[in-house]
């Protein structure tokens, strides 16, 4: 063998090794990244379970009666007590959100079923949806870490610093394990925001391969499953909640205009021929699936979006519920929203559309990509009269991502800058007692909203529970709902006969069945129904009200006609009466012994009362939610 031979293949030796040196690192690499994600996600549940463990407070309605209520149906029958709203009688909600929650309890019904301890199961049962929760509310900070370790580096200051920002903002510690079908919209939006393909917004040119114009999207296998589970949760998270497409319409007129994007489209005939198919596929699966759901909880074919756009957009029935000013996202949306980071996304929104970035084509496309999302979709949602600031929820992860980079370099040494290095620079801290200050913020507000604020509303429903247990120990026993199954008359015998709870509060002010839990404690709440009949603007509407403003207008009027009437038959008389404390003095003016109650001959007695929090959106709702009991029956 030839000298110029022998090094030859020497010199192809070497090469061979140092390959499989540098994949066997990787491997190595890749092996740690992995171990570290996993780590990361059973830290990230922990908290977030010690999370759902503190919030014990009141937030909003829909909590409760657009999930766990149709769940608890689902799960329990028609003759469980479960109340369910106008929206779910109209097929305005998509069934596949309260499915998941009525997954858990059949879990938690199943387990006991064999156990005839009806007050443990009554705990597990209330736990369950908790459990649930914390998963989504997991998932979703974990996802949204793992896209800020594709733009900034795994194990980057700027990835971490996402990672804290879920964890210790005081929304998200106050409603992301609420079982709010945005929350859920927030989980989905995260994971698909992290399997979607970032490259098709632009790369860096290839410096070692002049002749290549870019890369080749789609190129394995794994590339395209990755896409086709982006798009099936982006699917579904548009299913749950309309709104949502705003944010992949904003990534797809990004991707085909290129407006401010940098570096090279991948985007080829072929490229866009497999997103076709692809959207096509995985939204074709995902509405299949969506119809399925509706039709076995309906009972009959619906789509859920029509009916939601019926209603809220032709019937313009959202105004019922509130209207708020154009500007009410930018002045309060985004400040509750991100609390002491405001400054912080502000500033990440802004950099982000700057021609010049230190980061690469990829990272710096992406972050503009997410603040066109953000900006959309609050441009849009503003011209909707009824706002509510959990309806941007799902933009938190991109504030948050877009916030990173300009919150780590105000508080430690490091610099705003794309580059990495390795080993990384040491991390330095500054401004520690304005840190201090902003944490020490986000901890009160938490807090305070979480274990405090309108915490009554929850407190109450223990309350009544622990006095049914105790005054009928003998119809504690439920199980789940045969199939088909008919009410007999002997079952009908068996029934308590009495109102063991009425609730003269404002509508849905507390949780129900989900937590009054036992189908034989019957209870009576005041209604509040949209007026479906009615034009938008017409006089009818204009003049319509629902029961829960009749009974504030004239509280003594309406129990004497409505609830209690002389000459017709009403309600039974109450156990115990639920109001906050402005009721007292008319409730007792209606028993008073002068009063069109008198013939009760009851005098309402307190027998519990909590504190409601320091303020409140609803006066009808300040100062304490009492129970007052009304003696009527013997116990």
């Amino acid at each position: 063998m030839s000298p110029k031979k022998a090094l030859s293949q020497k010199a192809v030796s070497a090469k061979e090794r140092a390959t499989e040196t540098q994949n066997t690192q990787d491997k190595t690499v890749a092996a740690l990244i992995a171990d570290q994600a996993r780590e990361a996600l059973s830290v990230i549940f922990a908290v977030r379970f010690a999370n759902s463990l503190c919030v014990r407070t009141f937030f909003q309605p829909d909590e409760y009666f657009q999930v766990l209520e149709p769940a608890w149906q689902l799960v329990y029958g028609e003759n469980s007590g479960a109340w369910l709203t106008w929206e779910w009688r109209h097929a305005l909600r998509s069934s596949i959100h309260p499915m998941i929650f009525a997954f858990g309890y059949f879990v938690v019904d199943s387990f006991w079923a064999s156990y005839r301890v009806p007050t443990v199961k009554a705990n597990w049962l209330l736990m369950a949806p908790k459990a649930l929760q914390t998963a989504f509310a997991a998932l979703s900070d974990w996802y949204t870490w793992r896209l800020a370790e594709k733009l900034y580096g795994p194990s980057s200051a700027a990835a971490w610093s996402v990672l804290l920002m879920a964890l210790l903002n005081p929304w998200q510690w106050y409603t992301a394990t609420r079982t709010f079908s945005n929350c859920l919209e927030t989980t989905l939006t995260a994971m698909a925001l992290y399997y979607w393909p970032w490259e098709i917004l632009g790369t860096d040119p290839d410096d070692k391969d002049k002749s290549r114009d870019s890369i080749v999207l789609f190129s394995s296998s794994s590339q395209v499953n990755s896409l086709r589970l982006s798009l099936l949760l982006a699917a579904f998270a548009v299913l749950l909640r309309p709104t949502n497409i705003f944010i992949w319409i904003s990534i797809c007129t990004l991707a085909l205009t290129r407006f401010t994007l940098s570096g090279k489209s991948p985007l080829d005939r072929r490229a866009l021929l497999i997103l076709f198919r692809e959207v096509l596929l995985c939204g074709s699966v995902a509405l299949s699936a969506s119809l399925l759901c509706d039709r076995q909880y309906f009972g009959e074919w619906k789509f859920p979006p029509f009916a939601w756009l019926h209603f809220n957009v032709t019937k313009d029935l959202a105004k019922f519920y509130g209207q708020n000013d154009w500007h009410y996202y930018l002045s309060q949306g985004i400040p509750l929203l991100c609390t002491t980071i405001t400054p912080f996304a502000l500033q990440g929104l802004a950099k982000s559309l700057d021609a010049e970035s230190s980061f690469p084509a990829t990272t710096s496309n992406t972050l503009k990509a997410l603040s066109f999302i953000v900006i959309t979709t609050i441009s849009t949602l503003s011209l909707v009269s009824h706002k509510e600031i959990r309806f941007i929820q799902p933009l938190l992860p991109a504030l948050h991502i877009l916030a990173a980079p300009y919150i780590t370099s105000f508080f430690t040494t490091l610099s705003v800058s794309g580059a990495t290095t390795c080993p990384p620079p040491a991390l330095g801290w500054k401004r520690k007692p304005l840190l201090a200050v902003a944490l020490l913020i986000n901890v009160v507000i938490g807090g305070y909203l979480s274990w405090f604020h309108a915490a009554a509303p929850i407190q109450v429903m223990s309350f009544l529970r622990g006095e049914f247990e105790r005054i009928h120990p003998n119809y504690l026993n439920f199980g789940r709902a045969a199939p088909n199954a008919t009410v007999s008359a002997d079952d009908l015998d068996n029934e308590l006969q009495e109102l063991f709870a009425l609730f003269l509060t404002p509508c849905h002010a507390t949780p129900w069945r989900s937590h009054l839990i036992y189908p034989a404690l019957s209870a009576r709440a005041l209604a509040c129904e949209p007026p479906l009949d009615t034009a938008p603007n017409s006089p009818e509407r204009a003049a319509y009200q629902d029961e829960t403003r009749q009974f504030y207008a004239d509280p003594v009027t309406f129990l004497a006609r409505d609830l209690w009437p002389r000459d017709a038959p009403g309600e039974h008389m109450a156990r115990y009466i639920v109001g906050f404390e402005g009721i007292e003095t008319p409730l007792r003016k209606y028993f008073d012994s002068a009063g069109p109650g008198s013939r009760h001959k009851i005098q309402p007695r307190e027998v519990w009362s909590a504190w409601n929090g320091l303020f409140t959106d609803d006066e009808r709702k300040s100062g304490r939610l009492v129970v007052w009991e009304t003696g009527y029956y013997d116990d």
